[in-house]
């Protein structure tokens, strides 16, 4: 009996190593370490472990509030009822704007763009836009119609850096406001100025003639200032960008040789009649690479505010040549442009064009808009100038004279008495 249950506990420790040694996670393997594999660098990490810029962040989250509150004027305003509307009814708008709060909540922090008051026949409370604001939004207006040759000269500018001279019409309808179109650009300046633009197809624009005047890049005339006022070579500065990289940006071994020599690269300017880039010949990945960051710096600095969406420059690739990863080839060179990712969708900034979160040349409608965000950034400071208005605005409301079924007010009566008198 004895060696009847030695026998089978060595079958037992038999076939246990067999399947040890067939099973990778077996008793004697399971210590063994598995080989290390080098973290892929992809676009995605590169946004995550970026060096972020809080100026620029902050001017974003501030941005998308206003945003907010332009949505809402605009569909408070294309009512045909009036000019107010009930807070019941706007509560139903959270999710059209994008809020992530109550509409009360979100209303009550901005007295100095909205103005709530308890309507005199209803009796509910309603909303409407203040006529600070009011006129804030009627000055951009003012602004875009009196910059509309310059709007001309960015389209332009545009059509000359296509490879067809020909643009998608929804594109331009994306960043409309960027650019400083009006809203009805296609009638009051494509069909207003047919001597420059012409329709090929419902939604293509084309331009009819190139003004060699307007074929110069922004980059080109940074470029003059440091050849002249810093005494660069020409060497240096004949296709060199200006880098400004952010605060706590670390520069590892190697980056400095590499960035001169990226900077001393020739590649075909964005105006310049589109050469042919053979991508297989020396340096042809990096030349067609660059040419796409000067063509993506070029639009940037066309742009009123020196920012776009990411999403938006997507629909601009084939049209302008740009056949590259849009967001990787962005965020390759962060002394040049840095991507915002707060709010909902991610934002591109020209870095050279801002300070501390403030436009350096600043233009009258970028003006207009500054101010309206400076009136949104009061929140609830500054209360007490409202109060005098506030009080006016009750006793107009409380004024308000009950009319029975015969078309009499109430204190009619006194009228014969004052009038004998």
């Amino acid at each position: 009996m004895k060696l009847l249950s030695n026998f089978r506990y060595n079958i037992f420790n038999y076939d246990s190593l067999t399947i040890s040694s067939n099973n990778s996670f077996g008793l004697f393997n399971r210590f063994i370490q598995r080989r290390w594999k080098k973290p892929t660098v992809s676009a995605q990490t590169r946004l995550e472990d970026r060096v972020r810029d809080p100026h620029l962040d902050n001017f974003m989250v501030h941005l998308n509030k206003l945003k907010c509150i332009l949505k809402m004027h605009h569909l408070m305003s294309s009512r045909k009822r009036g000019s107010f509307v009930s807070l019941q009814l706007m509560s139903r708008w959270r999710n059209i704007v994008g809020l992530n709060v109550t509409m009360g909540s979100f209303i009550y922090r901005y007295p100095h763009v909205f103005d709530e008051f308890v309507h005199p026949f209803r009796r509910n409370l309603c909303c409407r836009v203040t006529r600070k604001m009011k006129e804030l939004v009627m000055l951009e207006k003012v602004a875009v119609k009196q910059q509309e040759m310059e709007a001309v000269k960015r389209l332009k500018r545009l059509l000359m850096m296509s490879v067809n001279g020909t643009l998608h019409i929804h594109a331009l309808r994306l960043i409309r406001r960027e650019l400083g179109l009006p809203e009805d650009f296609r009638d009051s300046i494509l069909g207003k100025y047919s001597g420059d633009f012409k329709l090929v197809d419902l939604e293509i624009v084309a331009l009819v003639d190139r003004d060699d005047e307007l074929g110069k890049a922004e980059v080109e005339k940074w470029r003059e200032k440091e050849y002249t006022e810093k005494w660069l070579s020409e060497f240096e500065t004949k296709f060199a960008f200006p880098i400004n990289f952010p605060t706590g940006f670390k520069i590892v071994g190697g980056f400095r040789e590499k960035l001169k020599n990226w900077q001393r690269l020739p590649y075909a300017k964005p105006y310049e009649r589109k050469e042919v880039i053979r991508v297989r010949s020396c340096g042809g990945v990096e030349r067609y690479e660059k040419r796409a960051v000067a063509v993506l710096h070029e639009l940037l600095s066309l742009t009123i505010d020196k920012m776009v969406e990411v999403d938006q420059l997507v629909h601009f690739r084939k049209d302008l040549a740009i056949e590259v990863n849009m967001r990787e080839l962005l965020l390759r060179h962060p002394g040049i442009f840095y991507i915002s990712t707060k709010g909902k969708t991610q934002t591109v900034f020209l870095r050279e064009a801002y300070s501390k979160g403030r436009l350096i040349d600043p233009n009258p409608i970028y003006i207009a808009r500054r101010n309206m965000l400076e009136l949104v950034l009061l929140g609830r400071r500054k209360t007490k100038q409202l109060l005098g208005c506030d009080n006016v605005k009750e006793e107009n409301n409380s004024v308000v004279n009950e009319v029975d079924v015969e078309g009499k007010r109430q204190g009619d009566w006194v009228i014969p008495f004052l009038e004998s008198s």
